[in-house]
């Protein structure tokens, strides 16, 4: 009987303990994962919201680049984290839309994440350099349709690479994987770098990646991927072009855990990047690089992954760019 009584006690105490240490989350540093490397767009997007989303965690934030398999590696750590808060993600378009689509052997799914919200959206830019020539996306386009045009992208299966594709493939270019040439790169700050000195005609990446470029007239952009005009990019946009569908390509960066975290973790960080997202000089910084910041709740944002998901995975499938092994 004393057996039973301290057991049922020890369960009492020890399920009193949980209750507390929840209560107090966090107790210590949160470590946050930044799936890709130094200088592309969620770096600098993680890295500016760090400062405004610490102050409101109220406890240090310990940033990490974990580089690899297109934003893979570092979403894996996090796919096989304890669910308790002190290990999220800065998911991200490539690692969370474009690799399910493009990726058979991708080792996760979206469903091995809870997604506490999306806060950033990148609008698309098709860029060149004003040595190339190309003065316009019809410039482009018969480029493309005469050969001997390339792009750069931060890799196979990269989200550089499906929105080149899928920009041509949009605009009737016929078979654009073959038509026009893919010359891959290390990371985003490199596709850029190519297009920079001559080593291919164009890159159509994230327009918080180019904004730099594009301000000091380095880059000229083509084309934004919206409805209404990117601050800073003197360029049509995919309505005024006739292209409405590109709208649906956009880069975004959002906050995620293993899909089994606790509600209450999940509603804490919904209070945070709240405030963290209303920060004047943090929005000055993202919006001067053409990002839109607009913070989706949990069932938004999935929504939204999930429809970027289905509409990546449909062009993949019609041309043909599923890689299986």
């Amino acid at each position: 009987m004393k057996l039973i009584k301290k057991t049922i006690l020890g369960a009492f105490i020890l399920g009193l303990s949980a209750t507390v240490a929840l209560a107090e989350y966090p107790e210590r540093p949160i470590s946050m994962v930044i799936p890709y490397g130094a200088g592309g767009a969620t770096d600098i997007s993680a890295r500016s919201i760090a400062a405004p989303l610490g102050e409101a965690v109220g406890k240090p934030l310990i940033m990490a680049n974990i580089t690899g398999a297109g934003g893979a590696t570092g979403s894996v750590t996090i796919q096989n984290a304890k669910p308790d808060g002190y290990k999220m993600l800065f998911a991200r378009v490539g690692s969370h839309s474009v690799n399910p689509a493009m990726k058979a052997t991708l080792p996760y799914t979206l469903d091995d994440f809870r997604f506490v919200t999306v806060y950033e959206i990148n609008p698309v830019a098709c860029a060149v350099t004003p040595a190339s020539g190309i003065k316009s996306m019809s410039d482009l386009v018969a480029k493309a349709k005469e050969g001997g045009l390339s792009y750069s992208s931060s890799g196979v299966g990269s989200l550089l690479q499906l929105a080149a594709v899928m920009v041509l493939d949009e605009f009737g270019v016929e078979d654009p994987l073959n038509t026009v040439t893919h010359i891959p790169q290390k990371g985003g700050g490199a596709a850029a770098t190519a297009v920079l000195n001559g080593t291919v005609n164009f890159l159509c990446t994230n327009s918080s990646a180019i904004a730099g470029f594009v301000a000091n007239g380095q880059l000229v952009p083509l084309l934004v991927t919206t409805a209404q005009p990117v601050v800073g990019f003197d360029a049509p946009t995919s309505v005024d072009l006739g292209k409405p569908a590109l709208q649906q390509l956009v880069g975004w960066t959002g906050i995620a855990g293993p899909d089994d975290l606790p509600d209450d973790v999940a509603k804490k960080w919904g209070t945070w990047m709240q405030a963290a997202t209303s920060n004047a000089k943090f929005r000055e910084i993202m919006e001067s690089r053409g990002s839109v910041i607009e913070l989706m709740n949990p069932i938004d944002a999935n929504a939204f992954i999930l429809q970027q998901y289905t509409t990546f995975r449909a062009l993949v499938d019609k041309l043909g760019m599923r890689i299986e092994g």
